[in-house]
């Protein structure tokens, strides 16, 4: 007969893990904590503000902006969700009940799941616009209701997953040492979905930058192409290298450390970076907004008129300065098909 262990402490599932739990403050904990709040705050205000530009600006009512709003609130959830953390770690875990413990850990695996998956929708997003050189994806506003619809249910259920039954209460061996009420085989399902969706984000844009470079040396031998094509060109192959540089650096490491706690790895020391490998991951979050936000030419005067409000009271947007965002937006190559001049 499986016996279950609901009624024990958190306490009792770090010793069966060995992982040690501390009853006083050390400086490494300070340390963590101080790095992990700020961190936490820079991510909320940059994400609201990516979200607060998107609303206010009707130029950005496109499938693409509803993407990176999204995203910002996944973000944003993640930032909440990592200060939940930090109030709630270090000589504090100890007193936590389990329910508490849980809710922890599945604001965390909920908000940095949906972070993922709408990094995988623009990418499968941006792929199909690069390809056929629109302005703007053809994907209407329900169809991308629908689809923010589903990377949250699927981020729910990946987070709520462990909260309502995929947990180790009623088998101690398999129980992780990262996360000493986590199922073994949960962080291993976890870590590789997560990888498996690195692996597919690779191959997108791995696709665009082939394509677009292929793009620029057939371009090169004419010299009637428009100039500020090239740029845009250019500009983004950079955005991709940033992209995928960003996203091997920050995740990569949490990922492999999960994975190697999930196989039940004896001789890796998984404990002594795990907290740091999470603000890693959490640290992407910050990046996301500067990535696919700040390099948008249009998106950063929109930030502008936004911290200056408090200060001066701005006019709205101009027919002037309508005409010249979209003389400084669209290009029309050769082809004849309208081009965003947009980093994203």
């Amino acid at each position: 007969m499986t016996t279950c262990y609901y009624n024990e402490s958190v306490e009792f599932f770090y010793n069966n893990s060995r992982k040690e739990l501390f009853h006083e403050w050390r400086p490494k904990d300070i340390l963590v904590v101080a790095l992990g709040l700020t961190v936490s705050i820079i991510v909320l205000l940059t994400n609201l503000l990516v979200i607060t530009a998107i609303v206010i600006n009707k130029r950005f009512h496109y499938p693409i902006y509803y993407l990176l709003g999204n995203l910002a609130a996944a973000d944003l959830f993640a930032g909440i969700a990592y200060m939940f953390l930090m109030f709630h770690t270090g000589p504090r875990t100890a007193g936590l009940s389990l329910k508490t413990w849980f809710i922890r850990q599945s604001l965390l695996d909920t908000s940095l799941t949906a972070s993922v998956v709408n990094l995988l929708a623009i990418a499968v997003e941006r792929h199909q616009t690069v390809f056929t050189m629109q302005l703007h994806s053809k994907m209407s506003n329900q169809r991308v209701m629908i689809l923010i619809g589903c990377i949250w249910v699927t981020a729910l259920l990946l987070g709520l997953i462990p909260s309502y039954g995929w947990h180790c209460l009623c088998q101690l061996d398999d129980c992780s040492r990262m996360a000493p009420l986590y199922s073994r085989r949960y962080l291993t399902f976890w870590a590789l979905s997560n990888l498996f969706i690195f692996i597919v984000m690779v191959v997108v844009y791995a696709h665009i930058f082939i394509y677009v470079k292929r793009k620029m040396a057939r371009m090169s031998k004419h010299t009637t192409f428009h100039p500020r094509y090239k740029d845009t060109m250019i500009n983004l192959i950079k955005t991709v290298i940033i992209i995928l540089s960003a996203f091997v650096i920050c995740w990569t490491p949490g990922q492999v450390v999960l994975l190697l706690d999930g196989l039940g790895c004896k001789s890796c020391n998984v404990l002594a970076v795990e907290k740091y490998f999470l603000l890693l991951a959490e640290i992407n979050s910050l990046i996301n907004a500067i990535v696919y936000s700040y390099r948008d030419n249009e998106m950063r005067s929109t930030f502008w008129k936004i911290l200056c409000f408090a200060c001066h009271r701005m006019p709205k947007y101009s027919p002037a300065s309508v005409k010249t965002s979209t003389t400084e937006h669209r290009i029309l190559p050769q082809n004849g098909h309208l081009m965003m001049d947009s980093t994203l």
